[in-house]
């Protein structure tokens, strides 16, 4: 058996150098203060979680054999994602962040594969990095956020990305950011925004991507949404009887929203065992993967005995989630 994990995150090492000097990164600088202080990005302050968000690859490697995780296909940490720095700042971002990512690939190719990270204030650049990441560097597509620069992803101007990716066979892995979302305030109470904020924005990009006729537009474009996808399964029969009722809902789908639902990837970070039985039950074993969310969230023991320890799961299924499913859909 393998297990590969879909949602591993990266701050790089090129930014903690930056910081550690006293530079910026990008805009981004380290704040001293409780805990292991916090980054600043953009005004928006994201708490260093724990001390894994430094680790060096093969401390990295050291964790990721202690949870029993073969493959990692790390990504960038979505308060990073810089959409909203100059075109030409976005650029290197991006070119940094995914050469590291790529040199992490290069050296352990049997432990890490990559998601770039795209400078999507210009969508022309964007679709030009994306070309670099997959067809020179050797990445397996891009993680996006679920919004860009508050725009969403059924605007025409996003269109030939998603073409381009298609073309490419790239693995478009959507994953929102929690301060940006429709719960995050200034002072973020109870942690809705991420506890709650995320997972809804998880679930109004599925709407989007549906809805906005994407997925008709680009019938082999390979998509994941991170968290399981959020409530949208729960809601796919309210969403269904919009699209009955509501002609504008009908504009550019043909069919049902819930007849799309099996045409996306989401991974099992559910957080409890009910969610993703329903998660399992509206979609199949075939198009659920694993996930981490590394390292932001602390599995007791590992993410893998998670989903070996359920009782409902054949076995089959199990090798499923754990490693088929990924393994045919990044072409490992």
């Amino acid at each position: 058996m393998r297990t590969i994990d879909v949602h591993a995150h990266l701050m790089p090492q090129c930014l903690w150098r930056a910081v550690d000097a006293g530079d910026t990164w990008y805009g981004t600088r380290f704040e001293p203060g409780p805990g292991l202080g916090a980054t600043v990005t953009n005004g928006r302050r994201s708490r260093v979680a724990n001390a894994k968000v430094r680790f060096t690859p093969e401390e990295r490697l050291r964790d990721m054999d202690h949870q029993g995780i073969d493959t990692q296909v790390v990504s960038i940490h979505t308060p990073l994602f810089g959409y909203d720095l100059e075109p030409a700042q976005g650029r290197r971002l991006a070119r940094d962040v995914n050469d590291e990512i790529a040199a992490m690939t290069r050296h352990w190719p049997r432990r890490f594969a990559g998601l770039a990270t795209l400078p999507l204030q210009d969508v022309g650049a964007a679709i030009d990095e994306l070309d670099r990441a997959v067809n020179v560097l050797g990445l397996k597509g891009t993680e996006l956020d679920t919004v860009v620069n508050g725009a969403g992803w059924d605007e025409p101007r996003f269109r030939p990305l998603f073409e381009a990716a298609e073309a490419m066979g790239a693995v478009l892995f959507f994953h929102p950011q929690p301060q940006h979302n429709l719960l995050f305030k200034e002072t973020d109470r109870f942690g809705l925004a991420n506890n709650l904020g995320v997972i809804v924005e998880d679930a109004l990009v599925v709407a989007t991507l549906i809805f906005g006729g994407v997925l008709d537009a680009c019938p082999d474009l390979k998509i994941c949404i991170a968290h399981g996808g959020g409530p949208a399964c729960f809601g796919m029969g309210r969403l269904d009887r919009g699209w009955r009722v509501r002609s504008e809902a009908r504009r550019n789908i043909q069919t049902p929203p819930s007849s799309y639902q099996r045409r996306l990837f989401y991974d099992c970070v559910t957080h409890s065992e009910a969610g993703l039985r329903l998660l399992l039950d509206q979609v199949g074993a075939d198009r659920v993967v694993l996930g981490s969310d590394w390292p932001f969230v602390a599995w007791h023991p590992s993410p893998v005995a998670w989903v070996q320890a359920l009782p409902y799961l054949s076995q089959e299924d199990k090798d499923k989630i754990l490693w088929l499913n990924l393994e045919k859909l990044l072409g490992l």
